[in-house]
């Protein structure tokens, strides 16, 4: 369900990571084959989708000027990823040939009481479409068969795959539905419009537990391991490299980190002993040299607190 295969290379060409971020937004496939609702990438009736060198050409200008996309970003809070993910589609939807973005983050309210938002409304040549965007990390429970949605937790276990299904496919989506949006989307367009989602993210499977993927997953899903912290050691002893740990506001993209940034072993090792036993879920990744002073990310892996999950969403 990847849009457009031809650009799979494209991220390793780029450089600037907010460019490199969008880019992984646009090209990277969907968690899941098969939901309730109708799954459509944004972009499919751009033209862009008909002639994908022209939007390399767009990413690759952006990349050697992002000032756009800097003053774009900075004029929302993007702390949380979700909302840093909306933004990137929201940046590259306004510029996409043959798409019109008629509105963005549209709160339904009821007699002044909030009923929730409807993430983009949009005009293109099929039709207009309301979209519920999300990016999300899902990691496979342990001892678990993995083709329940309800085996895959939130990093924070706060969060269950089969809960936020639920919550897109009986609440967000037939929200457009409602009296009050309906009457609220007459203000922005007389026609019709058709709802659908676009859900990507990595799932992350646990170290020396195989398990299988969440029935109606894409087969070519991004991936990722697991592991507690007390299991590094012998982990790290068969994943011999390069390996640090991932900020937050990078866990999009594959890292691109030059020589001068890469953490030494010894480094790594001061940054595992201070970690905290109840410390929150740390991305780790490890870099493979593709060209003179750059390194790109080869695997990624979720280092977890030995009690993890303590208290699993319900």
């Amino acid at each position: 369900m990847t849009l457009l295969p031809s650009l799979t290379d494209l991220l390793s060409q780029l450089r600037q990571p907010s460019v490199r971020d969008l880019a992984w937004t646009l090209l990277s496939p969907p968690l899941l084959n098969h939901t309730d609702w109708p799954q459509r990438h944004p972009l499919t009736a751009s033209t862009w989708s008909l002639q994908p060198d022209a939007l390399a050409d767009w990413l690759q200008r952006l990349d050697a000027d992002n000032h756009r996309l800097t003053q774009w970003l900075s004029q929302h809070s993007v702390r949380r990823l979700g909302l840093y993910y909306e933004r990137l589609w929201q940046f590259a939807l306004q510029a996409a040939p043959g798409v019109e973005v008629l509105a963005a983050n549209l709160p339904i309210r009821q007699h002044g009481h909030t009923l929730g938002e409807l993430d983009l409304l949009l005009r293109d040549e099929q039709g207009v479409h309301h979209f519920e965007f999300a990016i999300k990390l899902y990691l496979a429970q342990a001892q678990c068969s993995g083709l329940d949605p309800a085996h895959w937790l939130g990093p924070g276990s706060r969060d269950r795959l089969d809960i936020k299904l639920g919550h897109l496919l009986q609440h967000q989506l037939p929200l457009c539905k409602s009296p009050h949006a309906q009457a609220l989307l007459a203000t922005h367009t007389p026609s019709q419009v058709q709802s659908a989602l676009w859900l990507a993210g990595y799932l992350f499977y646990p170290w020396q537990h195989p398990c299988s993927a969440p029935l109606g997953s894409n087969p070519q899903h991004l991936r990722g391991r697991w592991l507690h912290h007390r299991d590094w050691p012998a982990f790290s002893a068969q994943h011999q490299g390069l390996w640090q740990p991932l900020t937050r506001p990078a866990w999009l993209a594959p890292a691109h980190v030059e020589t001068a940034a890469l953490w030494a072993p010894q480094q790594l090792q001061q940054w595992l002993a201070a970690l905290a036993s109840d410390a929150n879920a740390q991305l780790l990744v490890r870099l493979e040299e593709i060209a003179p002073n750059r390194w790109q990310e080869a695997e990624r892996v979720f280092l977890l607190h030995d009690h993890w999950p303590a208290q699993p969403a319900s």
